[in-house]
């Protein structure tokens, strides 16, 4: 069973258009609460959000039958806070069951007498967890693009040109990688991540089944780091004396050679065990631990190929070829001329963000480059903004077709060309549209760096599925937290103008 949100208040239950939230704090919550608050008190608006958030609900679930689950209303709170604040579930379950302000905003705030008491009900972890995670990236943009023509209302209105909804949006696009959660890369300590897993999971199945080989698997993952440790420290070794240097390069390659050795002696094993175990099959159900099984051992035995090619054969190993984490394997290896960075290992994202500060699209680009995805992410937001007048883009966007097809769904374009420009080039670059517009691009920087400290620095969610979820979760999250921030400037204004107004006052009482 699941509700949108619980309409029917209890008894003295504290409303949530009651909810008084500090209007005067710097930090990010009560901005994203006061976004919150607004969404949920705009019923047209909320109503078209709930719609869409209903689709998260699995098929085979009956939302009129069972037992309750959690609202819709408390997945979107929970699920963008989360993001905004950069917080991991442990913290989002603290503060969900203890603070104050954000549970009366969950519908738990109940008034007795003059004063406000909480009903006590707790969200357990995995709750939140299995909650959050039935989000998708599709209806979160979904929902973002509501959100982000509310935030535009909602400008328009402050600043007294409602009336004026075809104002033209200028747009600013830029990509940046947001990192995933792995450790750094080598082929060794890969194929010890694949081959530590593969044990373990085999293991775990042995001991459902009876089956006593593995039973001295902890001793196993042991001395295959015991091997591991070795070629580690035989590579510290800064001596420039060529005879040692000569000895410890042999040195290095008996230690990698004991090391294949010894993974592939138990890689063997393994492969004997399941096909031991696939003869006795066994009652309950064990694909699902046979696949992840297999999966790793596949990893196990590319690592090995490659491992014997680079260390004992010399080969180069190209690019293409390698992987940058047994447990991420959407993880990429990037280099995008930062000073002071020399590689990033996540993915790149590319947004697009409009002169109010809103983020109306991304893409996360998946083996892609900038030029490749500067059409498309331009295409899909006029779809959902037709009113998109301009856009300005770096030179890492640019090629000849991208230029052409991008002229002419603009009235403005900025893309500086890479290397060598013709005389029409240089006439184009040289207007003065054209050098005012390119000058407020490093304004897109801001926002890549408030997505950042916002949560979207790095993925801690697994699996490209998930990193996607993420991403599409922490641009929702930052949109919501800048309808937050203008509500909030907005009351601040007005409560400077009535303390003005009452010093006046008093000032001729007083007179």
């Amino acid at each position: 069973m699941r509700f949108s949100f619980e309409q029917q208040p209890k008894l003295n239950q504290i409303l949530i258009s009651e909810v008084k939230i500090d209007i005067s704090s710097r930090d990010e919550i009560p901005q994203i609460l006061i976004g919150l608050q607004h969404i949920f008190e705009n019923k047209p608006l909320r109503d078209k959000i709930f719609d869409i958030l209903l689709e998260a609900i699995p098929e085979k679930v009956n939302i009129n039958r069972g037992r309750r689950g959690m609202d819709l209303w408390t997945i979107l709170v929970l699920g963008t806070v989360r993001l905004n604040c950069n917080w991991d579930y442990d913290k989002v379950q603290e503060i969900a069951n203890n603070h104050l302000t954000l549970r009366k905003l969950l519908g738990h705030g109940v008034k007795i007498g003059f004063n406000a008491i909480d009903d006590g009900e707790t969200y357990p972890l995995q709750t939140i967890k299995d909650n959050v995670s039935l989000l998708t990236p599709e209806i979160l943009d979904r929902i973002n693009e509501l959100v982000v023509k509310e935030g535009h209302e909602l400008q328009r209105k402050i600043e007294g040109t409602e009336k004026n909804k075809d104002d033209k949006l200028h747009c600013k696009c830029d990509s940046y990688v947001v990192e995933t959660d792995v450790h750094f890369p080598t082929d060794i300590n890969l194929l010890y991540d694949a081959v530590r897993v593969m044990i373990k999971l085999l293991a775990a199945l042995c001991g459902k089944l009876g089956i006593t080989e593995w039973r001295q698997y902890v001793y196993c993952i042991g001395n295959i780091k015991k091997h591991y440790r070795v070629i580690m420290k035989l590579k510290r070794s800064t001596s420039k004396n060529e005879e040692k240097k000569a000895q410890r390069d042999e040195k290095i390659k008996d230690a990698y050679s004991d090391y294949i050795d010894l993974v592939t002696g138990y890689v063997k094993k393994c492969k004997e065990t399941i096909q031991k175990i696939v003869e006795m099959k066994p009652e309950f159900f064990i694909e699902g631990y046979l696949n992840e099984i297999t999966e790793k051992m596949k990893k196990a035995e590319l690592l090995l190929d490659q491992i014997d090619r680079r260390a004992l054969k010399e080969e180069q190993i190209p690019h293409a070829e390698k992987i940058f984490s047994v447990f991420e394997e959407h993880t990429e290896w990037i280099k995008k001329g930062k000073a002071g960075v020399l590689v990033e290992l996540g993915v790149r994202v590319s947004i697009l963000e409009d002169q109010h500060g809103f983020i109306l699209n991304h893409i996360v680009m998946e083996k892609q480059t900038d030029d490749k995805v500067a059409v498309e992410i331009i295409e899909s937001s006029k779809e959902k903004y037709p009113n998109i007048s301009s856009c300005s883009f770096d030179k890492g966007y640019y090629s000849p077709q991208n230029r052409k097809e991008l002229s002419e769904m603009l009235e403005t374009l900025v893309m500086p060309k890479k290397g060598r420009r013709n005389k029409s080039d240089a006439e184009l670059e040289s207007s003065e549209e054209f050098i005012c517009i390119r000058k407020k691009h490093s304004g897109v920087e801001s926002a890549i760096n408030a997505l950042e400290n916002h949560g979207l620095d790095m993925c801690p969610d697994h699996g490209i599925d998930g990193f996607k979820r993420y991403i599409s979760l922490g641009i929702l999250a930052r949109n919501i937290q800048k309808i937050g921030q203008i509500l909030q400037k907005n009351e601040q204004k007005k409560e400077i103008r009535k303390k003005k107004v009452q010093e006046t006052w008093k000032q001729k009482k007083a007179a």
